[in-house]
């Protein structure tokens, strides 16, 4: 199976999607090929952010392991 790729780099890769996207819109000639640019765009937009709020998490979740772990320290000493 494979792994996950680092959050940054992911981000990298969205982005150059993201840049892809704007130069579709600038070349789209119908409201079907604009629709369609705003859905791409919609969806990789979401994906950076989703990525964001991951990482938001782990954060939060690293903080939380330590501060148990200082409870867990004073309970016992």
């Amino acid at each position: 199976m494979k792994k996950h790729a680092p959050a940054d780099e992911m981000r990298e890769e969205l982005d150059n999607l993201l840049s892809k996207i704007n130069a579709m819109e600038i070349v789209a000639s119908d409201e079907f090929q604009k629709g369609t640019v705003k859905v791409l765009r919609a969806l990789v937009e979401g994906q950076i952010h989703s990525i964001n709020e991951f990482e938001h998490l782990k954060k939060a979740i690293d903080l939380l392991t330590l501060q148990l772990f200082e409870v867990q320290n004073k309970i016992r000493s």
